[in-house]
C-alpha cells in the first residue's frame, strides 16, 4: 500500500503527538518527503530528527494563525520545490453541555478545527493549481456524521469539515487535485486532554480506554487514500474501533 506515496512532499499539521505523528512516521517509512508543523517544537525537533527529516522540514505552527499556516506550505515548496498532499490534521475536542456556556472552548474548535482546516486550504491550493496536481486531505471525525450529548459544537465543526472538503472537491475538477476526508472514530490519542469539564473528559477516557485503537489505524487510512493512482480519487473514509457502538 505505499505505492505512489516514496517520494511525495507531504505537510502535516498538528504532527507532535497522535495522529499527525503516527502518519509522519508512516509516511516517511514509505518513502514520501515530510514537512511538519504544530506548537510543540520540542516534539517536533525530536520526531523529525528520529525520522531523518531534512533539517528545514519543521516549523512551529498554530493553525489559527493563518500566516504561520502558509509559512508551513511555503516552507516545503521552499525546501523541496513542490508540494503533493498537506494533511489538515490539527484538532480538539473540549467537549461540554450547550448549558455550560464554555463560549471560550467553543472559539478554540472554531478556530482551530474548522478555520485551521481552511488556513491550510487556502495556503495549499495556489501552488497545487499551479501545478495542476495535488491531494488535499482533511481530518473529521465520526462526529462529522452524528452528535451525541455535550458534542454538539465539536460535532458542528467537524461537519463543516466534510461540507468544505465536499465543495472544495466539485471545484478543484480543472486542476486535478484530489480531496479526502479522513473521519476516525475513538483513536488513543490526546485529544481527550482537551476537555475543560472534568465529569464529561472522565466519561470520554473511559470510552477510549475500552475501545481506542492504535492512531497507526489513521496512518493507514491516510497511506490507502494517498497510494491509488493520479485518477482515483478517494473521497471519505469514515472508520471506527470494531467495538465502538458510537
Amino acid at each position: 500500500m505505499s505505492d505512489n506515496i516514496e517520494g511525495k512532499v507531504v505537510v502535516i499539521t498538528g504532527a507532535s503527538s497522535g495522529l499527525g505523528e503516527a502518519t509522519a512516521r508512516r509516511l516517511a517509512r514509505d518513502g514520501a518527503k515530510i514537512v511538519i508543523g504544530a506548537r510543540r517544537i520540542e516534539r517536533l525537533r525530536a520526531l523529525a530528527q528520529e525520522l531523518s527529516l531534512h533539517e528545514n522540514a519543521v516549523m512551529q505552527t498554530d493553525v489559527r494563525d493563518r500566516e504561520q499556516v502558509k509559512q508551513l506550505v511555503d516552507r516545503a515548496v521552499s525546501v523541496h520545490g513542490h508540494l503533493d498532499v498537506i494533511i489538515n490534521n490539527a484538532g480538539l475536542m473540549p467537549h461540554s453541555p450547550l448549558e455550560r456556556g464554555r463560549v471560550d472552548d467553543w472559539d478554540q474548535m472554531i478556530d482551530v478545527n474548522l478555520k485551521g482546516v481552511l488556513y491550510g486550504i487556502a495556503a495549499a491550493l495556489p501552488h497545487m493549481m499551479r501545478q495542476k496536481t495535488g491531494q488535499i486531505i482533511n481530518v473529521s471525525s465520526v462526529a462529522g456524521h452524528k452528535v451525541g450529548p455535550g458534542g454538539a459544537v465539536y460535532a458542528a465543526t467537524k461537519h463543516a469539515v466534510r461540507v468544505i472538503s465536499e465543495g472544495l472537491r466539485q471545484e478543484v475538477k480543472p486542476y486535478n487535485i484530489r480531496t479526502t476526508i479522513i473521519s476516525p472514530g475513538a483513536v488513543a490519542t490526546e485529544l481527550p486532554n482537551s476537555i475543560t469539564e472534568q465529569d464529561v473528559a472522565d466519561r470520554v477516557r473511559q470510552l477510549y480506554d475500552r475501545v481506542a485503537i492504535s492512531p497507526d489505524s489513521f496512518a493507514s487510512a491516510v497511506a490507502f487514500a494517498m497510494s491509488q493512482p493520479e485518477d482515483v480519487d478517494i473521497n471519505e473514509i469514515l472508520f471506527r474501533p470494531t467495538s465502538q457502538e458510537y
